[in-house]
């Protein structure tokens, strides 16, 4: 009993050690993948030796690769289509172009920096082509980016990983055979992938189809279908072409997400912790068995092979297959910079090194070496600047404009066209027929349906929206609502419209905040608005006498005489929180109640104004509300 027991320990082990680091990487706001690295070689054999996994045998090399495939087929069932569809062509040409350039480009250094001969110069390129969603996943989750850089970058994690592994099999047998043919090389690819895509695109379809007819089954069960059909289509397809089996996960993922499939939220969710799980695991092990004393050895040869990957070939890659792209430069810097190898990387790389061995081929270990300092060089450099980088180039998704606004009343209209006369997208939900009418006959985009469904946000593109609003004429509807669009989504602002006693909700600065002003009486304002009794005006809060404005302008808001609707700080457009503090050149644009349009229009004969001709009067300071000056 005693091997069993020390499996079972050392299984325990990796798990704790695994958890501990993911927790201690959310508590400290960095990567988990970094804490990973280091427990697993804490733990590991040139570390206490509480961890050896050689002792699992060839259960390590089954461990791994059902858990990278069940990695993949997350990335897969979580890449956003819509989004992609906009990136396709620069996802495109990184999975082609991009590999050969990698691929070429990483051979060259590691061959004139590293001291590689040219064949195992290229196994190596070949094991660091892939960044991989082990990595970029977790990453994005910690540094939130904006939409179409964290699409692009999990696109190319989940895509290339496969390629990536065939083409470095296909590279193995080249080493191993001395077979050069370029295109049985290329055939060779081909087939795996035409293989993997056909196993996963048929599976994942009978998978959907079985999803939405086993009625008998519940929600726990269904989840557990999935589990075990993926492992089946991923075994299948490994038997009939090794190494197939990553693109059949990929893919599998992929169908699922686009087809019509019960409880994809919920499997997404079940998925997720699974990836969590699998990627602890995964890092604890590979990295428990890595020799310090063969990565010192690599000497500084190594060390400039890695940095000219990471300064030289990654940022050329990125802008050869961008040039054509929407990305802006700064967006592209970030992405050139982002480039983390990850689990794939490594068990290939240890799987490569004991193949070598057994056939008296020496490097190999040299090449594992080289592949976990490319790891550990890049998970470290680039995970732990990653929000740095992204804040100096302004990609992070705080940055993202837009809004979801629950509630087609005549405000929230009003705030959509404010929203949209920036160019900015916005999208009215309502459940009223007459509100979401009036919206479409404002030009504005709205859906006739229930904001508490999520498939209505996501088609709504909250995924994507820097501001999600609620502003029902129900205080305690919004927040729920709010909560759970925080819950699903998380946007980087959160709002809605709550009623008085809205602490006792349990809102947080965190998770759902006041929009407009504390205890706004809505049915009143959109009367207002309604009927044309309001003027739409802007303020800009200057440095000179700003305490004085700031005061008196909060002292109107709190009278009810004036409603802020919309603030502009640093060119960036944001619905008002309440209570917000206020800063200099802050621009401000308000509401005022103000009834003698009203009359003139009556006086006149003229029908009343309506939230489609209110336009916004820019004058320097609210004449109607006038600013007291220091003096």
């Amino acid at each position: 009993m005693e091997a069993p027991f020390d499996i079972t320990a050392l299984m325990v082990l990796t798990v704790m050690a695994g958890i501990s680091a993911q927790v201690l990487g959310k508590y400290l706001r960095v990567p988990g993948i970094v804490f990973l690295l280091l427990l697993g070689i804490l733990v590991g054999r040139d570390g206490l030796g509480l961890v050896i996994p050689e002792q699992l045998g060839d259960g390590l090399e089954a461990i791994v690769s059902l858990f990278v495939a069940l990695i993949l087929f997350e990335g897969g069932l979580n890449l956003d289509l819509r989004s992609l569809s906009k990136m396709s062509d620069s996802l495109r040409n990184l999975v082609t172009i991009g590999t050969v350039i990698a691929l070429v480009g990483g051979a060259i250094a590691a061959h004139f920096l590293g001291e590689f001969p040219w064949n195992l110069a290229f196994l190596y390129s070949a094991l660091v082509v892939v960044t991989g969603p082990t990595v970029i996943g977790p990453l994005l989750k910690q540094v939130r980016v904006d939409r179409q850089v964290a699409t692009l970058l999990e696109g190319e994690g989940v895509l290339i990983d496969p390629v990536g592994a065939i083409t470095a099999v296909l590279v193995l047998d080249v080493v191993l055979n001395g077979d050069t043919d370029l295109v049985k090389l290329i055939s060779g690819l081909l087939i795996r992938l035409g293989i993997g895509a056909a196993i996963g695109g048929s599976g994942g379809w009978v998978l959907s189809w079985f999803l939405r007819k086993a009625d008998f089954l519940d929600e726990n069960l269904k989840i557990l279908v999935v589990l075990a059909g993926v492992w089946d289509l991923y075994g299948i397809a490994q038997y009939l072409q090794d190494e197939s089996g990553l693109m059949t996960a990929v893919v599998a993922g992929i169908v699922l997400s686009s087809t019509a499939t019960p409880q994809l939220r919920q499997l997404r969710r079940f998925q997720g912790q699974l990836t969590i799980l699998a990627v602890s695991v995964l890092f604890i092990l590979l990295a428990a068995d890595l020799s310090l004393a063969s990565i010192l050895g690599l000497g500084w040869g190594g060390l400039l092979t890695v940095l000219a990957l990471m300064l030289v070939v990654r940022p050329v890659n990125i802008w050869v297959c961008t040039w054509n792209s929407s990305l802006n430069w700064r967006q592209k810097l970030f992405v050139s910079w982002i480039g983390p190898k990850g689990i794939v990387s490594a068990s290939v790389a240890s799987l490569f090194a004991i193949l070598l061995a057994q056939e008296g081929i020496s490097g190999g270990d040299t090449v594992k070496a080289m592949v976990f300092l490319t790891i550990i060089m890049t998970v470290f450099i680039q995970g732990l600047t990653a929000q740095v980088v992204a804040n100096l180039l302004g990609v992070t998704a705080t940055n993202a404009k837009g809004a979801v606004i629950v509630g087609s009343n005549p405000l929230a209209r009003l705030i959509a066209r404010l929203f949209q006369d920036q160019d900015e997208s916005v999208v009215l939900i309502d459940t009223s027929a007459e509100a979401v009418k009036e919206a479409l006959e404002e030009n504005l985009q709205a859906f006739l349906s229930n904001a508490m469904d999520v498939e209505v946000l996501e088609e709504a593109g909250l995924d994507s929206m820097g501001t999600f609003l609620a502003m029902t004429k129900n205080g305690e509807v919004n927040f729920v609502l709010a909560q759970r669009a925080y819950e699903e989504f998380e946007p980087p602002r959160v709002l809605a419209v709550l009623p008085k006693d809205a602490q006792s909700l349990n809102s947080t600065p965190n998770n759902v905040q006041p929009a407009l002003t504390f205890d706004l009486p809505l049915k009143v304002w959109n009367q207002y608005v309604s009927e044309g009794e309001v003027k739409l005006v802007e303020t800009v809060l200057e440095n000179i006498g700003f305490t004085y404005q700031q005061t008196y302008l909060q002292a109107l808001i709190d009278s009810g005489k004036v409603v802020p609707l919309l603030r502009e700080r640093q060119n960036q457009l944001q619905v008002v929180r309440a209570g917000e503090p206020w800063q200099p050149e802050d621009r401000i644009i308000c509401l005022i109640h103000d009834p003698k349009p009203k009359l003139l229009k009556r006086l006149s004969g003229s029908g009343t104004t309506t939230t489609a001709r209110l336009t916004l009067e820019k004058i320097p300071t609210v004449k109607e509300v006038p600013m007291p000056s220091p003096s």
